[in-house]
């Protein structure tokens, strides 16, 4: 080798169509972004206190959009004060994996998958048609992580696991997606939104 030539330089890939990453499909050929302006969210918080009032919860489907391999949802939930820990069913979903991000109040959630006392939710049940899809309730969790939630927090929910909220100091608040990859709840456009919104 001549003396000042350099070994091993870099090649730079071709960007042929065979190149594999440009070759792939996109998973959501052609598919449209969606947007949720914060007024919209802020209307349908401003009347989940009336919603909670038989429940002590209101959890409002805001957004149901399909993203090729799977459905995003988003949504807004209210709970109420809680001090009695037997008057808060644990739920758990079948097939819908969710993410919390905490907007204000603070609350104590156990999570798990050892759930007591689980039945299933019918199918005629509104949360199974429209919110989360197939899934059950209980009484409690054994062995469950707890966690303090408070603004800003992040927890992520997979399917098939139990999460029980066992107090509420007064409210919570939270920002909620669900992953859908069966796509097993009905899609919910902003036309949508607006005719729910205008329903009160």
């Amino acid at each position: 080798m001549r003396r000042g030539s350099r070994c091993c330089a870099p090649t730079v890939q071709s960007r042929s169509p065979s190149w594999p990453f440009l070759a792939s499909p996109t998973s959501c050929d052609r598919c449209s972004a969606s947007y949720v302006p914060a007024a919209e969210l802020q209307a349908y918080l401003d009347r989940a206190p009336a919603r909670a009032i038989a429940t002590g919860v209101a959890d409002q489907q805001v957004r149901a959009v399909d993203i090729g391999k799977s459905n995003v949802d988003v949504a807004v939930v209210y709970r109420g004060k809680l001090t009695d820990a037997a008057k808060s069913p644990v739920a758990e979903h079948d097939l819908v994996s969710e993410v919390y991000h905490i907007m204000d109040g603070e609350a104590t959630l156990v999570t798990g998958p050892d759930i007591v006392g689980v039945e299933q939710r019918p199918s005629t049940n509104n949360n199974v048609r429209n919110l989360n899809g197939p899934g059950s309730n209980g009484t409690s969790i054994r062995n469950g992580m707890t966690y303090h939630l408070k603004p800003g927090d992040v927890v992520v929910i997979p399917a098939g696991v139990g999460h029980w909220f066992t107090q509420i100091d007064d409210h919570i608040r939270y920002l909620m997606i669900r992953i859908d990859p069966d796509k097993v709840t009905p899609l919910k456009d902003e036309a949508a939104s607006k005719a729910d919104l205008g329903g009160k």
